[in-house]
């Protein structure tokens, strides 16, 4: 799909035909986007605005005089993307008005079933919360490198290109987040063997 949507915002330069291309362009990333910046900033309202922050300026950069046509339409916002989340968690303003990992944590729904698929979904978002907790403890840059490598399948290469760092560079950042992942997380998996 996105491969049709190059042409058209490459070249509908007048109002409300940038504005309807646009809008289409919007609705086909928008989960993606939001998931990417909801693994980045761990809190669903901060990747909500994010998200919008995300749209605006792309919007800003595409109708400008002076705007390039893109290559790659999905890299260029992802890039957006990990800038704007990263931008924030340097911030650090909104921190304050973010809440305590424990805060959200959702109770399960009592059923009667004790159907091992139930035990099985209990631990599997058990691990889910350790691993989101670990991951807010990585520093900004490897829990970039990290998301995008893991949950957004990119090449180091394309990691290399979107955040603007060397190779070797987003390998030394993936090392050091996986050992710290690794060290967060060891009962998990020295217990299973």
């Amino acid at each position: 799909m996105m491969g049709q949507m190059v042409e058209p915002l490459a070249s509908a330069r007048t109002g409300a035909e940038l504005v309807s291309e646009f809008g289409a362009w919007m609705a086909a990333e928008q989960r993606r986007v939001f998931a990417l910046c909801h693994r980045l900033l761990q809190d669903p309202d901060e990747a909500s605005s994010a998200t919008q922050d995300v749209f605006l300026k792309a919007y800003q950069a595409l109708v400008k005089d002076d705007s390039k046509d893109l290559d790659d339409p999905s890299r260029w916002l992802t890039r957006i993307a990990v800038n704007a989340c990263l931008d924030r968690l340097r911030s650090r303003k909104w921190r304050f008005w973010r809440k305590s990992p424990g805060d959200d944590a959702g109770t399960l729904e009592r059923t009667a079933s004790k159907a091992p698929e139930a035990e099985d979904r209990y631990f599997a978002s058990q691990i889910a919360m350790r691993l989101e907790s670990a991951l807010g403890r990585l520093s900004a840059r490897q829990k970039a490198v990290f998301t995008l490598r893991h949950y957004e399948d990119k090449s180091l290469d394309e990691i290399g290109t979107i955040l603007g760092l060397d190779v070797g560079t987003v390998k030394a950042h993936m090392f050091r987040a996986v050992s710290k992942l690794r060290g967060e997380l060891r009962d998990l998996y020295e217990g299973s063997r």
